[in-house]
């Protein structure tokens, strides 16, 4: 099939996004393709590595599961069938605590737990439209990590169903010590953000008096 892209005005289904070639990524929300090409960086990948191995050791012989992209999760707005489907996104990271929702196809229905980490082509995307997205069909946490601000943003959905004011992470304290990240969803998860984001380079201590320019 001709790439989504040449038809701007059209909406897509789940039917139409598996027939696209694979030298392409796309994401499909409400119908809308978007590219996902060109490929994160280094950095990016490295976050998205070492959180999946955090979760996937920590629920090994444990009833929720975590997954890395690329999975597809399908999104329906309803009963509707997979073919019928409008919305498909790969987000980085995600733990789904109900086998039901588990198929060969990926994951049909939110996800407890979505980890999206920012690169330049999604940020814009991942901290609006996504989040709005993820609101709207009941993940409950959502997780932002910023890399280079070495954050990350943990929305967490309230009882009226949306989500609340974000609790930021920072990777260390002020004293450059690595911070642990926690979350009552998973009363028991720990993850070390020191083993997590890439270490600081080492801070330059100038002597002599300072110098103005």
């Amino acid at each position: 099939m001709s790439d989504p892209k040449e038809i701007p005005t059209k909406t897509y289904t789940y039917a139409d996004y598996c027939t696209w070639t694979d030298d392409k990524r796309f994401e499909l929300i409400d119908g809308i393709p978007y590219d996902m090409t060109p490929a994160p960086g280094t950095l990016h990948q490295t976050l998205v590595g070492k959180l999946y191995r955090f979760l996937d050791e920590f629920f090994e012989g444990k009833r929720c599961k975590a997954f890395v992209a690329p999975v597809d999760v399908r999104l329906p707005k309803g009963d509707e069938s997979d073919d019928e489907v409008n919305t498909v996104v790969q987000p980085d990271v995600i733990v789904v605590c109900d086998e039901t929702k588990i198929d060969a196809k990926g994951c049909r229905k939110a996800p407890d737990l979505v980890i999206e980490v920012l690169s330049f082509s999604t940020a814009s995307r991942d901290q609006i439209k996504k989040r709005a997205l993820y609101e709207r069909h009941g993940v409950k946490e959502y997780w932002i990590v910023h890399p280079d601000d070495r954050l990350v943003y943990m929305y967490r959905r309230l009882p009226d169903g949306r989500f609340g004011p974000a609790d930021i992470v920072a990777a260390e304290t002020e004293s450059g010590t690595p911070v642990t990240l926690s979350t009552p969803l998973f009363p028991d998860l720990a993850i070390d953000l020191g083993r997590v984001f890439p270490p600081l380079p080492p801070r330059v201590i100038r002597e002599g008096p300072p110098r103005y320019l």
